[in-house]
């Protein structure tokens, strides 16, 4: 005698049973990373000293862990927005590219005023990772191609252009580095007099409660709910799919341009090779630990900043890779994803067999 299973969705998943599986899952990962780092070589009583203590209580880790969160929380949100209608933007690297070429395109050419330069920056920013998102976009609606795909290698055709000008027009002949020159002071953001932290972060949580009063409390935010969960459904119901679909998915290029364009005139000043590395893989992270919800966006972008912040620190004092902290990422999220998987499909034993 034997049995079959099958795994079966729940009807409904309480917020009690939501809530102890994410914990859980949460809870799993980071043991998991400690006990990585604990095998990596990192003396377990130095952990909580180099992960929590000196990125989020000591006044210089935290002004470095904010400066940190800012391009983060923006990536989480692009992943957010463009997640909740299904489409899978694997380029957000790109299109913070782009916006960080708009943006010092802005200053390079002396467009406008000295004094408000630094907002014409930040909207050419925007400008450019909608431009950037809507080719895949175009491509996806027009001609069924796959977007995973597209913004994958529109992303590196991103990463060729700021690299043609970072050795070509824009090189500063003043450095050896393939590096643009720096912008103007006026064209900088403000200091806030806590290390290096600037007034971006305000811009990046004001883009908070902005998405999440677009995704939770309008007409477009309860529109694209149903055209993420089945999209024959929101055509049969008479909701603009097409609108809701172009909005959400610009709106994501636009988070992940303007990430671009404060790394630009908030952190850098100038246009670097090295500019927004492994955003797209953070920014999918921020949004599946954050469950898509705009507001756990910035705990979630906080957090995950400390750990690159603690992350630095670590590779300078343990000789741990840059690999190692992304495996800690992956390592959380599929911690994370296990746990919701077990919250939302229960085994079902169908029936009995003779064998």
């Amino acid at each position: 005698m034997a049995f079959q299973f099958a795994l079966q969705r729940r009807a409904n998943t309480s917020f009690l049973r939501s809530s102890l599986t994410f914990s859980g899952g949460l809870l799993l990962g980071l043991l998991l990373c400690v006990a990585l780092l604990i095998q990596a070589g990192v003396p377990a009583d130095m952990l909580f000293d180099d992960l929590v203590w000196q990125v989020f209580f000591q006044a210089d880790g935290l002004a470095q862990t904010l400066t940190l969160s800012i391009p983060l929380i923006l990536a989480g949100l692009s992943a957010a927005l463009a997640l909740r209608v299904k489409f899978w933007n694997i380029g957000i690297e790109g299109q913070l590219w782009l916006g960080a070429i708009a943006a010092m395109a802005v200053s390079i050419y002396g467009v406008g005023s000295d004094s408000y330069r630094w907002a014409l920056m930040l909207v050419a920013a925007m400008a450019g990772g909608t431009l950037w998102i809507a080719v895949p976009l175009w491509l996806k609606e027009r001609f069924h191609a796959s977007e995973l795909v597209v913004t994958l290698l529109l992303s590196n055709v991103a990463f060729q252009l700021m690299l043609h000008l970072l050795f070509g027009a824009w090189r500063d002949p003043t450095q050896s580095f393939p590096i643009s020159p720096a912008i103007s002071e006026p064209e900088r953001l403000l200091k806030l007099g806590f290390g290096n932290l600037h007034t971006g972060l305000f811009a990046s949580i004001g883009m908070v409660f902005l998405v999440m009063w677009i995704m939770e409390r309008s007409r477009l935010g309860f529109q694209s709910r149903i055209l993420g969960s089945n999209r024959q459904v929101a055509e049969a119901s008479g909701i603009a799919v097409g609108t809701t679909l172009v909005v959400m998915v610009l709106l994501s290029g636009a988070m992940a341009g303007l990430a671009g364009g404060l790394l630009v005139a908030g952190t850098e000043y100038r246009l670097t090779q090295h500019l927004g590395w492994n955003m797209t893989f953070s920014g999918i992270v921020i949004a599946f630990i954050a469950r898509f919800r705009p507001f756990w966006v910035l705990p979630v972008a906080v957090v995950l900043a400390g750990v690159y912040n603690a992350g630095a620190t670590l590779k300078v004092f343990y000789g741990l890779t840059e690999a190692t902290v992304l495996l800690m990422q992956g390592i959380v999220l599929l911690s994370l994803l296990w746990c919701q998987f077990i919250a939302a499909f229960s085994i079902d034993r169908r029936q009995e067999v003779s064998v």
